[in-house]
């Protein structure tokens, strides 16, 4: 009978082509869980514990997908997001650590004001993750979220649903400006496609084999294609010292505050994401009375 530590053992030749060691020990830990239902602590702890036959058989299948270069939440179909639970497949993004960080300074740039149970929206919401993340914070907020793929806004309504909370869920292309009907926003967020075809060829196959296209790439000759979309719908929608927020291309970030600047947003900020890599920007539409936006 096989043990959780000759599992580790199968798991850490099986992918070494794949993995490096400490991703490994991670995805291995993280399976063993979803199929032992054995906390992490205990795995650690008991390496000598039995694998029955049934579990085995899993293990070898989930291993053989994982050799592929499918990512391990596809397969275990969720993740964890901003500590709640999230269903994901291949019609969305797996939600990312960095994402949490711009969720938290929303939410941090918020705090108690009227913004707090403002009109929030989050462009290209792929599994919802910025939009229920911000409602199951901010109940008081209205929040929608937009999203041009209809699979995408199954799972986002999915995960909406799974985690008890009201979001108006809409599909729409910010491409296509006309298409949204909604009010003027006092918050607007999103994570759009922002990677390059050269960028592609630094990332992982993980990524450029399973996750959508769609909400990855953009034209190697216009990155910013989406952020100047979002940014001009920002500025006809967002309300008096509203705040836009973006997460970023990290290579693009002072183009990204050009862009910005450009067009008068005000308070201009960059921001660093834990690894150091500048990761998120927030601007201010402050407009004049004479403004057509007014």
């Amino acid at each position: 009978m096989e043990t959780i530590g000759g599992i580790f053992n199968i798991f850490k030749k099986g992918l070494a082509e794949v993995y490096d060691n400490n991703e490994i020990e991670t995805l291995t830990l993280m399976v063993i869980n979803e199929i032992t239902g054995l906390s992490k602590a205990h795995i650690k702890a008991f390496p000598e514990s039995d694998i029955a036959p049934i579990q085995a058989e899993k293990f070898s299948n989930i291993l053989h997908r994982l050799q592929t270069g499918e990512p391990i939440q596809y397969i275990l179909g969720h993740t964890e997001f901003y500590g709640l639970p999230f269903k994901v497949d291949p019609s969305v993004l797996i939600p990312r650590p960095e994402t949490e960080e711009l969720v938290e300074w929303v939410l941090t740039s918020v705090g108690n004001s009227r913004l707090a149970n403002g009109i929030i929206l989050d462009i290209g919401t792929g599994s919802g993750c910025i939009a229920i993340s911000l409602k199951a914070n901010l109940p008081g907020a209205q929040i929608s979220a937009i999203d041009i793929s209809t699979k995408a806004l199954e799972s986002a309504k999915q995960n909406a649903d799974l985690n008890n909370v009201k979001v108006n869920f809409i599909e729409a292309d910010i491409l296509n400006k006309s298409e949204i009907e909604i009010p003027k926003s006092d918050i607007i967020v999103s994570n759009p496609p922002y990677v390059t075809q050269h960028d592609k060829t630094q990332m992982h196959t993980n990524v450029t084999d399973f996750e959508p296209h769609t909400a990855l790439f953009v034209p190697e000759n216009d990155p910013l294609l989406f952020y100047n979309a979002i940014a001009d719908y920002a500025l006809n929608n967002l309300t008096q010292n509203g705040l836009l927020f973006f997460e970023i291309n990290e290579n693009l970030g002072k183009k990204t505050v050009e862009l910005l600047n450009d067009k008068g947003f005000k308070n201009i900020e960059l921001r660093r994401d834990m690894s150091g890599r500048d990761r998120m920007i927030k601007g201010t539409r402050i407009f004049n009375s004479s403004d057509e936006t007014v």
